[in-house]
């Protein structure tokens, strides 16, 4: 094997604008506006890499300028790119935010290829070059809640995914409810947010503690939940619901706040360590994301 994690969907351009003032629609502010490689796989797989652990990306990138230099990007940081689906057709998505002293004041995700390429991307899996449905893959897969519910759907039941690690991510709030067959899957873990977990059972919570419970009672085999500056809960069916706070930081940034507290969650456990250590280790490695020391 040439990686350590599959992670499969949106690998993209993240175009984000910043301003350290507060904003409101029809603001216009002085800020910072920055180009970096991001969507919800790429930026599991960034912080996979901080913690000395190998991607192989699944994903749908266009045969254009901005394709190509998103593929350099991705192996100059490390990444397997061997295996990604490049359409003809079709541009490279972007996603652009803006963000405030509040945090995210609004966002838009034109992840239109990625949705269009379907099942395409996932052709490794099913000819033999990393696994199919009589020999399936038998590692950690990161799944991205980008992709379409049609396909999101075949996962949850498909042979070739039946004996992976499956850690799941939505996208966004309003994509979580795509994740609902996926709570089926006996070797998934769900990660959400409290609002996300809200969307997934259709109740409210107060706590990441109750969330994680509540999806546990909906049928998820195991979730994690955060709750912004709050506690982060972890749940399984089996032994239940332990939690942790989150350490008190400024808040810097938000994008990608989630997919960095996946990420180096599934790195503490592939290292092997225990649920409770995992859980402060990814709380940690998030907060101190937010609080932007390394931009």
């Amino acid at each position: 094997m040439t990686q350590d994690i599959l992670c499969i969907g949106s690998v993209l351009w993240d175009v984000i604008g910043r301003t350290p003032h507060p904003m409101r629609v029809g603001s216009d502010e002085p800020g910072r506006i920055t180009r970096l490689p991001g969507g919800v796989a790429m930026n599991i797989a960034m912080t996979l890499h901080r913690f000395g652990l190998r991607s192989a990306l699944l994903t749908a990138v266009g045969r254009d300028r901005e394709g190509d230099e998103l593929l350099d990007d991705c192996a100059a940081r490390g990444m397997n790119t061997e295996f990604i689906y490049r359409p003809e057709e079709l541009p490279t998505d972007r996603y652009m935010a803006i963000e405030g002293p509040e945090g995210l004041i609004a966002a838009v995700a034109d992840a239109h290829t990625l949705e269009a390429a379907g099942d395409a991307i996932l052709a490794p899996l099913e000819d033999g070059r990393l696994g199919s449905a009589r020999a399936p893959y038998v590692g950690t897969i990161a799944l991205d809640g980008n992709l379409t519910r049609t396909l999101l759907d075949d996962i949850a039941t498909h042979a070739s995914f039946a004996c992976a690690d499956l850690r799941v991510a939505p996208a966004s709030p309003g994509k979580a409810r795509r994740l609902a067959p996926l709570m089926r899957h006996p070797g998934a873990t769900l990660y959400v947010n409290r609002e996300e977990a809200g969307y997934l059972t259709e109740a409210q919570y107060d706590s990441a503690s109750t969330a994680a419970q509540g999806l546990l009672d909906a049928g998820a085999t195991r979730v994690l939940v955060t709750d912004g500056g709050s506690f982060a809960a972890d749940g399984h069916h089996q032994r239940g619901v332990i939690q942790t706070p989150c350490p008190p930081v400024r808040v810097r940034r938000i994008t990608g706040a989630g997919d960095t507290f996946m990420a180096a969650h599934i790195a503490a456990e592939l290292a092997g360590n225990a649920p409770a250590v995992a859980l402060e280790m990814a709380q940690k490695t998030a907060a101190h994301y937010v609080s932007g020391e390394d931009l």
